[in-house]
């Protein structure tokens, strides 16, 4: 019956978050190369030189491979503060509309090698929870939305080659970044439960997984 409600859930946001995409993604104007290699060049400074994520005094995520519509979304939830970042308010907000697609579109065709570094014994551990999901705590399969090969589809992104650590910040922390509008919520209200009801242990085990994906 859980799965029922999560499925049916699951295609409400999928719903609401395509009309959503569609309202901001009409009147777009094509954005002048100049422009999109000036602003590319200013987010691999962060995000690596192929967007391959890189590890400072905190994980900044991998962008390559990611799935266009999630891409958008969240630059999105961080212009209207549905998404908690202090930083990246203020590097989304400063993009012009045309911009988020072409970004988008940029990154999605980037595949570098996984940045790798978690500890590797725990793999197996985490793809039974990717594959499987925790029926005892009715947590679904993380594969169920993200994909058999975790590369994300549509709204859902992809988490294959994802930094671990940055995984796990983000999942430790789910309700003080995500959701912040509740109003105007998008598929990060389906992973709110899920994030809460994982143990650090099964998230530590699942990021090790999902960062040595290709």
């Amino acid at each position: 019956m859980k799965v029922i409600i999560f499925r049916l859930a699951l295609q409400s946001a999928v719903i609401a978050i395509v009309s959503n995409s569609a309202v901001h993604a009409e009147g777009a104007a094509p954005v002048p190369q100049q422009e999109l290699q000036a602003k590319l060049t200013y987010c691999k400074t962060c995000h690596g030189s192929a967007g391959q994520g890189y590890r400072g005094s905190f994980p900044i995520p991998r962008l390559a491979g990611q799935q266009p519509e999630y891409f958008e979304n969240q630059l999105r939830a961080f212009i209207e503060h549905r998404r908690e970042n202090r930083f990246m308010y203020g590097v989304a907000h400063a993009l012009n509309p045309a911009m988020l697609p072409a970004l988008a579109a940029h990154f999605k065709d980037l595949n570098p090698p996984p940045v790798g570094g978690a500890q590797k014994q725990l793999i197996p551990t985490g793809q039974k929870l990717f594959e499987e999901g925790a029926p005892d705590a009715d947590i679904p399969p993380c594969a169920s939305c993200h994909g058999a090969d975790a590369k994300g589809n549509g709204p859902f992104p992809r988490l294959a080659g994802q930094l671990h650590d940055y995984i796990f910040r983000k999942l430790v922390n789910w309700s003080k970044e995500r959701g912040q509008d509740p109003n105007n919520p998008d598929t990060s209200a389906i992973m709110a439960p899920i994030a809460h009801g994982l143990t650090e242990a099964q998230i530590t085990a699942v990021a090790a997984y999902l960062n040595y994906l290709e």
